[in-house]
């Protein structure tokens, strides 16, 4: 594609999550410094709550490479599953051989019956679910009986909801009350600021390979802001596409004009007008 004409080893704007590219943006540390806190203090609930392409996935990830040996975790990207299903996955997730065949009920037992031996062991079990908004409140429910498993001292398992904004209207059911009053921290996850989006971009390009004089100039820079509003996936889509233009023109900088025509073509960004 572009990467010979701009000196990249890589592709410097991917949508995927990719760890290697982390940026510790503000709102993102903040985020990741509450999650390593609350995991500490043996909370049994915390809920990151953000926007679409704010980094949800992301920093998801980055806590589960941050947590040390002595944390055992289980991770559950889709959860928009029935309440017995959600266990199933959950033993799975904690290598629990034995649990296929059992009722929901003996499959409980012995998830807890795991959970004790984690907990013997000295380790600490966190269960990250992403996409947390899609679960139905009756798995909600569920997820709140398996948070109940606790010894005199502490809490057996520690859950961390990752989620849209829509996640907050489904735990305000009345059927859910339990659960929402065990959310002992949350964060809500926002996009860069305006000083930011000039760094983010310079750290993904070196990270990529790219060692030369700044890219995106700085009217560049601020159309980026203005059309993704800071939203990091908009910003990668953005400048993807801004990238492909001046290559395409036999450009090496990306100007305005290239940023109003990646905005021209990209759902969800501001009208090039504005910019």
């Amino acid at each position: 594609m572009y990467l010979q004409h701009y000196g990249l080893n890589e592709l410097p704007f991917g949508i995927t999550p990719d760890t290697s590219f982390a940026f510790s943006a503000r709102a993102h540390q903040e985020a990741l410094n509450t999650l390593l806190v609350a995991l500490q203090c043996g909370e049994g609930f915390v809920k990151i709550a953000g926007e679409v392409g704010t980094g949800k996935t992301l920093l998801c990830r980055r806590l589960l490479q941050a947590v040390g040996p002595e944390v055992v975790t289980a991770y559950i990207p889709n959860p928009n599953l029935d309440a017995d299903t959600l266990l199933l996955a959950l033993s799975e997730e904690l290598r629990i051989g034995d649990a296929g065949g059992l009722d929901a009920f003996h499959r409980l037992r012995r998830i807890n019956r795991a959970l004790l031996d984690f907990a013997r062991a000295g380790k600490r079990v966190v269960l990250c679910i992403d996409e947390a908004q899609a679960m139905p409140l009756a798995t909600l429910e569920a997820l709140r009986l398996v948070s109940n498993l606790e010894t005199e001292k502490r809490k057996l398992l520690q859950i961390v909801l990752f989620g849209q904004p829509e996640l907050d209207g489904k735990l305000s059911d009345p059927s859910v009350r339990q659960l929402r009053q065990r959310i002992a921290f949350h964060h809500r996850l926002t996009g860069l600021d305006g000083e930011e989006i000039a760094l983010y971009l310079q750290h993904r390009l070196r990270v990529a390979g790219y060692r030369g004089d700044p890219l995106f100039s700085a009217r560049a820079v601020r159309g980026l802001r203005r059309a993704s509003r800071g939203t990091p996936r908009l910003i990668n889509i953005l400048a993807h596409k801004s990238l492909l233009t001046a290559f395409g023109e036999g450009r090496h900088t990306i100007g305005l004009r290239q940023v109003r025509r990646a905005a021209r073509d990209t759902e969800g960004a501001a009208s090039p007008g504005w910019l």
